[in-house]
């Protein structure tokens, strides 16, 4: 299910674990088995777009 740049921040669970992926729109991906933590990681993710010369 991971792969592309949909603009979307996703948290993916594994099937048979605890473990939590979570995918930022740029591609960059975490795991960890504690939600928030996921959750905290995404929203605090850099602005990787904006950082890109080109894309101003």
């Amino acid at each position: 299910m991971s792969g592309g740049n949909s603009g979307r921040l996703r948290v993916e669970w594994t099937p048979g674990s605890d473990r939590l992926t979570g995918v930022c729109f740029c591609g960059a991906q975490r795991q960890a088995d504690d939600p928030v933590e996921i959750w905290r990681w995404l929203l605090a993710h850099p602005d990787h777009y904006r950082q890109d010369p080109q894309a101003a």
